[in-house]
C-alpha cells in the first residue's frame, strides 16, 4: 500500500511540470480548412465542395414585403468567412476597415463645426432627416477620463422613403440603418468625413448581380449618391 502511494505521488510530481507548461503555452491557432496546413496558400481542394454548400444558405424567393429570410447559423457564417480569408490573408484588420469605408478629407482652414454645418445644410436640401447624434469624444472624457482622444462625432441620417423601400425588399438591411456619417479629427488634427461604402458597382461584374432586386438597387444607389453629395459638401465647406 505504502509503495503504491509513493508511486502515485511520484507520477503526479513528474506530471505537474508538464501541466504547468501546457498552461503557459499559447493557444493553438484554429485550423482553417481553406488554407494548406501551415501556410497562407489557398487549399483549392477544399473549395470543390463549397459551391454546393453555398446553396444551403440561400434564401428562398420573397413572397411578401418585410419577409425575413431564414437565420444563418454561426457555423455557416464561419465557414463562409474562412473561405474568404485566403484571398484577404495579406490584409490586416485596419486594411479591411479602410476597404469598407469611404472618406473625404476636409479642406484646409475648415473647422470641425464648419464641416458639420455644411453637412447638415446639404442633408436638409436632399431631404435626409437627422435622426440621431452620437458625440463620442464627450463620452471618452466623461466615462473614460480620456482627454487625449481627438474629436469624433457620428450623425445618423435617414431618407424615409428610400429606407422604407429597402426594408420592404430586404428587412435584414435594418442592421445598416439609419445611415451614419462620422466627422473625425485624426492624429494630426486633420478633419475627415467617413461613412460605410454603399457602392454596388462591383455587382455589375457578377452574372445576375447576385439576384438583387432592381428596385432595391435603385434605392441603394440613390442613398449612396446622396450620402456622397452630403459628405463632399461637408468636406468642401459648401453652404
Amino acid at each position: 500500500m505504502r509503495t503504491r502511494v509513493i508511486a502515485t505521488l511520484l507520477i503526479l510530481t513528474l506530471a505537474l511540470p508538464s501541466a504547468a507548461q501546457q498552461q503557459t503555452q499559447p493557444a493553438a491557432t484554429p485550423a482553417n480548412p481553406f488554407f494548406l496546413p501551415g501556410t497562407n496558400i489557398p487549399n483549392l481542394i477544399a473549395y470543390l465542395g463549397l459551391f454546393s454548400w453555398i446553396n444551403t444558405i440561400k434564401a428562398p424567393p420573397q413572397k411578401k414585403h418585410y419577409e425575413m429570410a431564414p437565420v444563418i447559423d454561426r457555423r455557416q457564417k464561419t465557414t463562409l468567412m474562412q473561405a474568404m480569408m485566403p484571398f484577404l490573408g495579406n490584409l490586416g484588420i485596419r486594411d479591411v476597415m479602410n476597404l469598407m469605408a469611404i472618406k473625404y478629407k476636409a479642406k484646409e482652414g475648415l473647422s470641425f463645426d464648419d464641416v458639420v454645418e455644411s453637412m447638415k445644410l446639404r442633408a436638409n436640401q436632399l431631404n435626409f432627416k437627422l435622426v440621431g447624434h452620437s458625440p463620442m469624444w464627450k463620452d471618452f472624457v466623461a466615462v473614460l477620463e480620456d482627454r487625449t482622444a481627438p474629436r469624433v462625432e457620428v450623425f445618423h441620417y435617414c431618407d424615409i422613403a428610400a429606407g422604407r423601400e429597402v426594408l420592404r425588399l430586404a428587412p435584414e438591411a435594418v442592421a445598416f440603418l439609419p445611415c451614419r456619417i462620422a466627422v473625425m479629427e485624426d492624429a494630426d488634427k486633420n478633419i475627415w468625413v467617413i461613412t460605410l461604402d454603399w457602392d454596388l458597382a462591383w455587382l455589375d461584374t457578377i452574372r445576375g448581380s447576385m439576384g438583387i432586386h432592381p428596385e432595391l438597387a435603385r434605392h441603394a444607389i440613390d442613398i449612396r449618391d446622396k450620402m456622397d453629395e452630403i459628405m463632399r459638401a461637408a468636406a468642401n465647406g459648401d453652404l
